[in-house]
């Protein structure tokens, strides 16, 4: 239980993170219209806010289920890295069902926090630090899409930026520090701006996932990371 409890208390600030952005996803699935309990069910059988944001605009676009499928794997593959990252922390207690449980509530923001913790990972700290987020993100998920059903349009238009406003906030950070995070997204939304332009045909799923790949690929070939730089670091 003392494990259980700090994981709780570690994830309390993540919680509350979470809790304005899922404001603002559920006021965005209500818009695209979706049920208050649709939108509610996405957000407690997924945990990512990006994922659910593309995949609420796929559904309103009536996107094929391939489609949709290959948006979400390769916007949310990189939980399957950190997810690897994290198993070298685990201790012994970590056994194969628990990694699954486990697995669930990794994201950007519990991996980060789990990743400086000076002890070996145990099963009840993950699940204590999951169990808050998780709360935080489905009662703010049920929070927006409710508000969406009440509040005037012009409002809930308002509140709904909010989320991309988190977005912006995530990039914009990195992005200053590196020329080469700063590249990589100029470059991925110069992609996406052509693809829109000369290929009104192709769906926003498939035009999604190829500026993805494409400005992965661009950024390993022209600003490869450096293992021993890496080392240093770490």
């Amino acid at each position: 239980m003392h494990t259980f409890r700090k994981g709780l208390m570690q994830g309390i600030g993540i919680a509350l993170g979470y809790l304005s952005v899922s404001f603002s996803f559920g006021i965005l699935a209500v818009q695209s219209g979706l049920t208050v309990w649709q939108a509610v069910l996405i957000s407690v059988t997924n945990l990512t806010s990006a994922g659910q944001v593309a995949g609420v605009g796929l559904i309103a676009a009536a996107a094929a289920p391939l489609e949709l499928f290959l948006a979400e794997l390769v916007i949310n593959i990189r939980y399957a890295l950190m997810s690897l990252a994290l198993s070298q922390k685990t201790d012994s207690a970590f056994s194969f069902p628990h990694r699954l449980l486990a697995s669930f509530g990794i994201t950007d923001e519990i991996f980060a926090v789990a990743s400086i913790q000076k002890e070996p990972l145990k099963p009840a700290f993950m699940y204590g630090i999951t169990l808050i987020a998780f709360l935080g993100w489905t009662f703010g998920t049920w929070l927006g899409a409710a508000a969406g059903t009440l509040l005037p349009e012009k409002l809930t238009n308002a509140l709904g930026i909010a989320l991309y406003g988190m977005f912006l906030a995530i990039i914009l950070p990195p992005a200053r520090k590196s020329k080469g995070i700063l590249a990589v997204v100029i470059f991925a939304a110069g992609c996406s701006v052509l693809l829109k332009v000369t290929m009104k045909w192709m769906s926003g799923g498939f035009a999604l996932i190829i500026a993805s790949l494409a400005a992965a690929v661009f950024g390993a070939a022209v600003f490869p990371v450096d293992p021993e730089k890496t080392e240093v670091q770490e």
